[in-house]
């Protein structure tokens, strides 16, 4: 496992204005960004959970949070702001792609500084608090969303698009209104995966760069906290390593990375929920059960032996050529001669990289 550093971060975005776009899981993105913008630390536990607050490693409240009603409904409302001599990075809590708050905000990017790099996503709010039938509207509001969006900043800013993570079996959160979404609970990880394909597809039709982290956390599901829905530090950070090689390798940014073990701070992870008391790399598993593979007879004594689905190796790449098997292949629709395409997209000024959902390769730069 391979992170980022503080010196790195710092050079990459010196003198970058950043934006961050979506839910309690971006604000985490955002929090994680501004810590590593200052020095190589962890996000503790309370930061992770703590919503609203006035302050947090130096940066302000702008609007709502604890200024205002806090809530748990689609109109709570959180900006905040990080700013050094050569940093600026906000964020807004969405809770949908395309609205009247989204649509001020965008106003905010015409009328002012147009930032440098984009990182957004919205997901799961608008599948679940907003109507019972919602493919056909976050559709719609993604086209919107990304029209206007491209239309207002320059051609010099780079968006990245983030899919959802992995949602639990059981979750629970402060989007989870047992009133309303109760009954949805259920199958809710699995309508994650619909909007993903649907917000990945947009998203590259759009030419707007594509990070599938519900790929990448697919074998991570350790990092996952108790509620099913968020992420601990090492989760995190590993976001924002990701987001990092992404932006670079737009810019063309070599950003060698030094191993976990080379960080003082890997050694002093705080043994608290949602974190390991020892970081063991790689997993002492060599596989992963998945949900396609329980229709192979003895599926828990003798996996299919597919190395891409293999923990320890699920990191490395490129991976070799699974071999003649044809039952494995054609369950996931894989046929000889598969190219194991990246799992996210580059614009076209950069090399531009076809996006194809979920394939089972990861780049390059692990």
């Amino acid at each position: 496992m391979k992170f980022v550093s503080h010196q790195q971060v710092s050079q990459l975005f010196h003198n970058k204005f950043i934006v961050v776009l979506g839910d309690s899981i971006q604000r985490s993105v955002y929090k994680d960004l501004v810590l590593l913008l200052q020095k190589d630390k962890y996000l503790n536990l309370v930061q992770l959970k703590r919503r609203g607050e006035m302050s947090f490693e130096q940066d302000c409240l702008v609007e709502g949070g604890c200024l205002s009603q806090m809530h748990n409904g689609t109109g709570y409302r959180e900006v905040r702001q990080y700013q050094s001599a050569h940093h600026l990075v906000r964020f807004y809590f969405v809770t949908r792609i395309y609205s009247d708050y989204m649509k001020s905000i965008m106003e905010d990017f015409r009328q002012g500084l147009k930032p440098d790099l984009v990182i957004v996503n919205s997901c799961v709010w608008d599948i679940s608090r907003y109507t019972l039938e919602w493919v056909d509207k976050y559709k719609d509001n993604l086209k919107r969303f990304f029209e206007e969006l491209l239309g207002i900043l320059p051609e010099e800013s780079l968006v990245i698009w983030n899919l959802a993570m992995p949602l639990g079996e059981r979750i629970k959160g402060g989007f989870v209104v047992p009133e309303q979404i109760s009954h949805k609970a259920p199958h809710l990880r699995h309508d994650v995966i619909e909007a993903n394909f649907y917000s990945g597809v947009l998203a590259s039709a759009s030419k707007v760069d594509v990070l599938d982290l519900h790929f990448h956390f697919r074998f991570a599901l350790q990092h996952r906290t108790n509620d099913g829905v968020h992420w601990n530090a090492l989760g995190h950070r590993r976001i924002s390593t990701l987001v990092s090689l992404h932006a670079a390798d737009a810019w063309g940014v070599e950003l060698p990375l030094p191993s976990l073990e080379d960080f003082p701070v890997a050694h002093q992870l705080p043994g608290r929920e949602g974190f390991p008391e020892h970081v063991e790399w790689p997993p002492t598993t060599n596989w992963c059960p998945h949900p396609p593979f329980s229709d192979f007879p003895n599926f828990e004594a003798n996996p299919p032996p597919l190395p891409y689905w293999h923990g320890a190796a699920a990191f490395h790449a490129p991976f070799p050529n699974p071999g003649p098997l044809p039952n494995a292949r054609a369950l996931h629709g894989l046929t000889p001669g598969y190219d194991w395409p990246r799992p996210y997209a580059m614009r076209t000024r950069h090399a531009r990289r076809q996006y194809a959902p979920y394939a089972r390769h990861m780049p390059h730069l692990y």
